[in-house]
């Protein structure tokens, strides 16, 4: 048997999930979550054997949540849910050592399917979105540059960025400039437009 951890924020799609992935012989929902937040603790209660992590959660996002299973719980191995297609998401799950990625609208049994073989140590990944992936543009953003332009799109200004950061103000400046620079943005909002849209942040 094949335990499962669910984690999605909209109730009606998750409890069909539950109701959906229940039906096959051999799998089992051990755990269901509408918050990033509690994936860790409830996968160290429940120890599933695959967490179905939706990429938009409310407290902590699927992506986070599969580098801190990995971490916590290598055990775990992770597939992410997702509505919407960008390359730049694919890069960061992978990253982050998700081992399936799969589009919401797939159909059930490709989901079920896609959870056996995650569990049996394979991957999982919807081919559409692979080939997407691999001719996506490459960020041109360094790590450095997500972490101060992730503070700006949750509206912290410069001196927040810099405390958070253990930078000097004039450094996040710089780095800000840089950004709408290689971005080829208006300004800082549109960096992070772009950026999102991309899939970099």
């Amino acid at each position: 048997m094949i335990n499962i951890l669910i984690a999605e924020d909209m109730v009606m799609l998750r409890k069909a999930l539950v109701s959906l992935l229940s039906l096959e012989h051999d799998l089992d929902v051990v755990g269901e979550t509408a918050r990033g937040d509690e994936i860790l603790p409830l996968a160290l209660e429940t120890r599933p054997h695959v967490a179905v992590l939706d990429i938009e959660l409310p407290g902590v996002d699927g992506i986070t949540a599969s580098r801190h299973l990995h971490e916590e719980l290598p055990s775990c191995r992770t597939l992410i849910l997702t509505s919407v297609g960008q390359p730049g998401n694919l890069r960061r799950a992978l990253a982050a050592h998700a081992v399936g990625y799969m589009m919401k609208d797939s159909e059930p049994h490709v989901l079920a399917n896609a959870i056996r073989c995650v569990a049996g140590g394979g991957r999982a990944i919807d081919p559409k979105l692979a080939l997407a992936a691999l001719e996506a543009e490459v960020s041109p953003l360094t790590p450095r540059d997500i972490e101060v332009l992730r503070l700006t799109a949750e509206g912290e200004d410069v001196g927040r960025i810099a405390a958070r950061l253990f930078l000097a103000s004039g450094t996040v400046r710089n780095y800000l400039t840089n950004i709408v620079t290689k971005l080829n943005a208006r300004n800082r909002l549109d960096a992070v437009r772009i950026a999102k849209e991309a899939g970099w942040l």
